[in-house]
């Protein structure tokens, strides 16, 4: 007798039908799935991507304008040098002019040690000083800076390679300065008058033989 319980061919085939369907399944979903990872993983990628983009763009750009801000202002600093220079040569350029302007005229030595002597309409030199004068002959005063660059405007020689040898009273708001250049090749007497509320003025200038203040 047969087993009633024994599978039927028909049966096995539903089976196996069964099975190829869910493994199908399970490979489409599976696919799926992949292709769904890969591409969360591409735009994570690409807005990594865009996102360095981005910073190196920022970057350069704040560079740029570092780099820029940086030339500007060397360029400012070179213009307000430059413009410096000129000023300062204008000046002396004026002060040069100012001391070929002036009228002199020989005059009588003050004694045997004096080579040449002349008078001139030189101008007083600009003061700071206000109200009644009395003259200070204290070395770094006022009155001896307004007096060494007296000095300088009616002996030629200038302020920082000057020595003054000796500076005196030479009367009521009258001083006498011997003065010579840093190598003392040259050695000058020099005779001032102070002037209200303009400065000191030089007078007379005498270049002479030997430095006798030495």
């Amino acid at each position: 007798m047969k087993n009633s319980n024994k599978p039927t061919r028909s049966d096995k085939y539903s089976k196996n039908r069964t099975i190829a369907k869910v493994a199908t399944l399970i490979a489409v979903v599976t696919v799926f799935l992949m292709f769904v990872i890969f591409g969360i993983w591409l735009l994570g990628e690409g807005d990594n991507q865009a996102s360095n983009e981005s910073m190196q763009q920022l970057s350069s750009s704040i560079n740029t304008a570092s780099t820029s801000k940086e030339q500007e202002t060397e360029s400012q600093s070179a213009s307000s040098s430059i413009n410096k220079q000129e000023d300062e040569k204008d000046e002396d350029e004026k002060e040069s002019e100012d001391q070929d302007a002036v009228e002199t005229e020989e005059t009588e030595p003050s004694d045997d040690n004096v080579t040449s002597a002349i008078t001139g309409d030189w101008k007083p030199v600009a003061t700071e000083q206000e109200g009644p004068h009395s003259t200070n002959y204290s070395d770094g005063s006022q009155d001896r800076k307004e007096i060494k660059q007296a000095n300088a405007n009616a002996t030629g020689i200038a302020v920082d390679d000057m020595i003054e040898w000796r500076v005196e009273n030479g009367g009521d708001q009258k001083v006498v300065a011997t003065v010579s250049d840093s190598q003392q090749t040259k050695t000058f007497r020099v005779y001032l008058t102070w002037v209200d509320n303009e400065g000191w003025r030089p007078t007379k200038v005498e270049q002479l033989k030997a430095n006798d203040k030495r």
